[in-house]
């Protein structure tokens, strides 16, 4: 028995970080909720889109912050601070490009979503070279476990957002609130800033050498490839949604995603965790498939939790969350978590062999990706077919992703035995 006199056990950096992670998706889950209340469903679709191009930038910028983190744990010393100036004068290039090509299609950008405005397009890519750089700084806490700091970093741009977006959707009611969310997030971006770790990216250092980049380059053109997919399986159903549907379904469909993608959310903490953990394994030849089984038993069961939630109290939980308006999706949510949670799943086999060089897994979930969005322009019919066909498309994943895992597993093994 432990003795009353001894210290508790102190908590990890790595359990603050699940703590916070769960605080922020809940913050984010309930800046979603507030501001699908104050607008409704017709007015809620603009500002799913910008929702939605939040999370598509965040995938962009995620292979830089994964690229970042990796590299910080294999590369030491002087290596590691060539490396750290390398990435982040590169990834600042790509945000400013990418920023000024979002400013001049902004235009276009409202024809293709029937937005209200294209302002709205604009002032957000101001704020994509911010965010880029933000996850390079974020990468480098990641890879170096500083998951006190990283976790500031994210409760910073979660709370500055959902305060200052409350407050200008109340301040300025008069103004377009497409205009408003846009304003909120831009702002939000410098808030997570900080902590700033990146002052060394600016002093001289000696270079990478030429094996060094290509190091880098291989694994942030497949990193890059994979972000895309995400792209793609978690974000094309509400923009082709929100293309082929009237603003009022639009909304409610928008509405559907945030409340099945819970998940999702919830297991992407799991996957920050991962990658590191397994390249320190992968670094000193240790075996490290427990801790992908690990994670996949986490995920499983809270997804098996949320979609029979879902199934059994599906008007109860559209009520509680965004409210009578929404209610005719509640048929619906069971299924889209079921898609989501597939998907979920998934994506951790995919993380955990993105992280030790392999490949093909990757390749596949472009490839159901690129279906997944096939099937939704042939099939759009209804809600509720869109909802239909990721199910079919993602749990073809799960059982490709699942075979492979099994197989080299099988190989390794055998290998080993000889």
């Amino acid at each position: 028995m432990r003795s009353k006199l001894l210290p508790p056990k102190s908590i990890r950096p790595e359990q603050v970080f699940m703590l916070s992670a769960l605080f922020v998706n809940a913050g984010n889950y309930l800046y979603n909720l507030i501001v699908g209340r104050i607008l409704g469903p017709t007015n809620f679709a603009d500002a799913a889109i910008l929702i939605t191009f939040l999370l598509v930038l965040s995938f962009i910028a995620m292979t830089f912050q994964l690229v970042t983190a990796k590299y910080t744990v294999i590369f030491d010393d002087e290596v590691e601070d060539s490396f750290i100036k390398y990435i982040t004068k590169r990834t600042l290039i790509a945000g400013i490009i990418l920023g000024i090509v979002i400013v001049v299609f902004s235009k276009n950008l409202q024809e293709i979503f029937n937005t209200s405005t294209s302002l709205m397009f604009t002032i957000f890519g101001i704020g994509v070279p911010i965010y880029f750089v933000m996850s390079v700084n974020r990468g480098f806490f990641q890879g170096k476990k500083k998951f006190i700091e990283l976790s500031i970093t994210y409760q910073g741009e979660m709370l500055s957002r959902l305060i200052i977006t409350i407050l200008l959707l109340y301040l300025l009611s008069n103004m377009q609130s497409s205009i408003v969310i846009s304003i909120g997030i831009l702002i939000s971006l410098f808030f997570s800033l900080f902590p700033y770790a990146l002052k060394k990216a600016f002093k001289p250092v000696l270079t990478l050498n030429e094996s060094q980049k290509k190091l880098v380059i291989k694994f942030f053109i497949l990193t890059a490839f994979y972000e895309c997919t995400q792209i793609i399986i978690n974000n094309s159903d509400i923009l082709l949604v929100k293309h082929y549907f009237d603003n009022y379904n639009a909304g409610l469909y928008a509405s559907l995603a945030l409340i099945g993608r819970v998940v999702y959310f919830v297991a992407w903490m799991f996957v920050m965790l991962l990658l590191p953990a397994v390249v320190n394994k992968e670094k000193e030849g240790l075996p490290h498939g427990a801790i992908l089984l690990k994670y996949v038993g986490y995920i499983t069961m809270l997804s098996f939790t949320i979609v029979l939630g879902s199934y059994l109290f599906p008007e109860l939980v559209v009520n509680i969350l965004f409210g009578e308006a929404y209610i005719a999706i509640a048929p619906l949510l069971w299924k889209y978590a079921l898609a989501t949670s597939i998907f979920a799943i998934s994506n951790v086999f995919a993380y955990y062999f993105l992280s030790i060089d392999q490949y093909i897994p990757v390749i596949i979930t472009g490839i159901l990706g690129i279906t997944q969005v096939l099937l939704i322009i042939y099939f759009h019919s209804s809600l509720e077919e869109v909802v239909i066909v990721q199910i079919l498309a993602m749990s073809v994943l799960l059982v490709v992703q699942l075979f492979f895992f099994f197989l080299k597993t099988f190989k390794k093994q055998k290998t080993e035995l000889q």
